[in-house]
């Protein structure tokens, strides 16, 4: 039988492979208790009250963390097993997941981002959220093509080669998709923070300046105040992007979180523009025209597009506004036992930057001003965090963002009082998380 040795209390003792002796044991346990002692002697003086954040002794009948498992004391798997990293078997179920009956085929649908299992600010890429109009491509890059035409001086078809030889730059944006939190218009339909605001991710993203490519071709920015993105997919997605974005911060992207596109993100080559709902975000990139007026495409005349209360539509409804959400606790989770929990959540503006956010967990009727963790970027998801001693009593958790153009994100009453309830884009309204006395989580509507 093998043995492992395990120092204690200035002796080696040995002890079969995989248990302990009684001997052991009590070793272990009398060595526990003298360095607890001590180390409780030497703190006494500079703890003067309990910390909600103290870890819970360990108990003497747990002589688990005394026991060597099988991957401390053997070889592991070899370097590179796979040409592409995988994530580990027991983080299997944070997946992408589709609702059900969303959509008549599944070539035009949405995958939603797991946003209760994410960390910090950056989407990894298989977990980004999916929208597709009639399924996705991987086209090969040697045979896609690009063609800038309309008000320019000399209309130009770059290949993808021509496209990473010039100046590139990478930023980090958030893409939402204008129906996201759509089914919160009329009721509170949905369980959980991946189906009310999981068509939303962020990256860093990769590629050439659109304004690089327009000065290239000699565009007429003064006559020509409008572009037409298309799209190489049978969608044939088209949609009109105002010149001043072009002229901001757009970016013409093969790349995203440092590998280029994945096929379901538009692989070879998308349009980013900062801000402005994901639709507009062309992906399968083939064609920008330079114009004088909007395009009205059929997916702006009668697709994406705000019905107001009066029966109107209003178009051109772009820029996705100041928006939060708490993330955890969120819906369909549960808090194991009363105590200190860590509040977490995201924020975005497509105006700008982040500049605050309050956290409420009575309803609304008080407020705290939260932490933002950095980076705080400019049209970028901005991680929140803050406190909470939960008591064991019910509670209605929310967050409430502010950007720095000073726009406040408005409850959902008075988001209906202004836009109807019979919408379905651009909800922006503050979520509520209702905590019940047993811990669960659910999603709740306050007006």
């Amino acid at each position: 039988m093998s043995s492992h040795e395990t120092k204690m209390s200035g002796r080696i003792l040995k002890a079969p492979e995989g248990q302990l002796s009684p001997a052991l044991l009590e070793e272990a346990r009398k060595a526990r208790r003298s360095f607890m002692g001590k180390a409780l002697a030497m703190g006494a003086g500079a703890v003067g009250a309990k910390s909600a954040l103290a870890a819970p002794a360990v108990g003497d009948g747990d002589p688990a963390i005394l026991q060597l498992p099988p991957h401390s004391t053997g070889l592991g798997q070899p370097v590179a097993a796979t040409g592409y990293g995988n994530p580990s078997k027991w983080e299997k179920n944070i997946q992408r997941r589709q609702s059900p009956g969303l959509t008549q085929v599944p070539q035009a649908s949405v995958s939603f981002c797991p946003l209760q299992s994410l960390f910090g600010i950056i989407t990894p890429s298989g977990l980004h959220f999916e929208r597709h109009h009639q399924g996705w491509w991987d086209i090969d890059p040697s045979q896609h093509r690009l063609m800038l035409n309309g008000l320019v001086r000399e209309p130009r078809v770059f290949t993808m080669d021509d496209l990473m030889r010039l100046p590139s730059v990478s930023r980090i944006h958030f893409i939402e998709c204008g129906a996201n939190s759509a089914m919160e218009w009329g009721n509170s339909a949905v369980p959980s923070v991946q189906y009310t605001h999981g068509m939303i991710s962020c990256s860093e993203f990769t590629g050439v300046k659109l304004s690089t490519l327009l000065e290239i071709c000699g565009a007429d920015t003064k006559v020509g105040r409008y572009l037409l993105a298309e799209g190489a997919d049978g969608s044939s997605m088209t949609r009109t992007i105002p010149m001043a974005n072009a002229l901001d911060d757009a970016i013409v992207a093969w790349g995203m979180n440092g590998e280029m596109l994945r096929p379901e993100n538009g692989y070879p080559l998308r349009l980013v523009v900062p801000g402005v709902q994901g639709v507009s975000w062309v992906k399968y990139l083939r064609r920008i025209e330079v114009g004088d007026q909007p395009f009205f495409t059929k997916d702006e005349e009668i697709h994406y597009v705000d019905l107001m209360p009066n029966g109107m539509y209003r178009q051109f409804t772009s820029v996705q506004e100041c928006k939060s959400v708490i993330t955890t606790p969120s819906g369909s989770q549960t808090l194991l036992d009363k105590g200190f929990y860590n509040i977490t959540g995201l924020a975005w503006s497509g105006r700008g930057k982040v500049k605050r956010v309050d956290v409420s967990v009575d309803g609304g009727r008080n407020w705290r001003t939260a932490r933002l963790e950095g980076p705080i970027l400019s049209k970028a998801l901005t991680r929140f965090n803050i406190d909470w001693e939960w008591d064991g009593s019910p509670a209605i958790l929310q967050s409430r963002a502010v950007d720095d153009t000073g726009y406040v994100q408005p409850k959902i009453n008075q988001l209906r009082a202004v836009r109807g309830t019979r919408s379905i884009y651009h909800n922006n309204a503050i979520q509520s998380w209702r905590v019940a006395e047993t811990g669960d989580v659910s999603n709740v509507q306050m007006y």
